[in-house]
């Protein structure tokens, strides 16, 4: 794909009209990715952004989303193609019932199996769809490849080696134009390292206060911006703690709106404690946070620790 950037600070722009804020360094990988033609691996904790990049991106750029996620037991044939057998079999059973096969043996056999096995017959998965789609090439998602065995990596690294996908029946189709690839990895299991070298690889980090504050008021414009700042402050401080899941640029997100449509004036306490839920996805984290120690709720010590009541 070619590249439509001049240069990094063009991506950063890019991205922000499609209300993506993106530091230098994520916007320099992204650059790079598509000036150099290979695809970007994303790592970092859940929640950070990395599937909303590529969302962002596709948009920025005019091109098509082609999405697969991975799943444990995912095999080549729910990610390239199938053929569609329901569908074979009553063109199989139609062509008896007219008594076409009848009229001449091995021939309409011949023709018949021809048929069958031709474009109209093939359910197009998605790494199919970004070889040899219908129109432009597309961004390429594969999301959380990390939830996929070692056997589908080897697929990936062959397939993004080559860009090209050998159909026995129809022969082997080569990419016209490489597609933009973006791999995810929430990191629960370690990616192989060829995989990774096949790749130019960014962490993607929690943001900083100011990223995370530019984030919630772009998404989420309704909230008081005073308690947008205390959000987010309180956020940063609670990323801190030692917390089975920390919350990540989603939940801040799923938070400010929460408290937008509480019509929230500012943040204290009881506030944070009705509305955690938004933030907090672990009983034993919720245990950590509002049990009392001392007289005082952990959450209270919190958010007046961030700079709230």
């Amino acid at each position: 794909m070619n590249n439509p950037f001049a240069d990094v600070t063009a991506v950063q722009a890019a991205l922000a009209d499609q209300g993506y804020v993106a530091d230098r360094a994520l916007a320099t990988a992204v650059f790079l990715a598509m000036a150099l033609e290979r695809p970007l691996f994303l790592e970092g904790e859940a929640g950070v952004g990395k599937t909303e990049l590529a969302k962002a991106l596709a948009k920025a750029v005019g091109r098509p989303l082609v999405r697969l996620q991975c799943y444990e037991g995912i095999d080549r044939e729910h990610a390239l193609y199938e053929w569609n057998y329901p569908r074979q079999l009553l063109h199989i059973r139609v062509r008896e019932a007219t008594g076409l096969q009848a009229a001449d043996g091995e021939r309409a056999a011949a023709g018949l199996e021809e048929e069958i096995f031709s474009p109209a017959f093939l359910l197009r998965r998605p790494l199919l769809q970004a070889v040899d789609p219908d129109g432009p090439a597309p961004v390429l998602l594969i999301d959380e490849v990390d939830r996929s065995d070692e056997e589908f990596e080897a697929f990936l690294l062959e397939l993004l080696g080559e860009f090209q996908v050998t159909i026995p029946e129809l022969g082997t189709i080569q990419a016209e134009e490489i597609p933009l690839v973006l791999l995810t990895s929430n990191r629960t299991r370690e990616v192989h390292d060829a995989l990774k070298r096949r790749c130019l690889y960014h962490w993607v980090e929690y943001p900083d206060f100011e990223r995370e504050y530019a984030i919630l008021t772009t998404h989420v414009p309704s909230l008081a911006r005073d308690v947008a700042e205390a959000v987010c402050r309180f956020v940063q401080r609670l990323r801190q703690e030692p917390l089975m899941k920390r919350p990540g640029v989603a939940e801040t997100l799923h938070w400010g709106a929460a408290l937008a449509a509480l019509s929230a004036s500012e943040l204290n306490p009881d506030r944070v404690e009705e509305t955690i839920g938004c933030l907090i996805k672990y009983k034993d984290d919720l245990d950590l946070l509002l049990t009392p120690q001392q007289g005082r709720k952990p959450v209270a010590r919190l958010l007046a620790e961030a700079g709230g009541i």
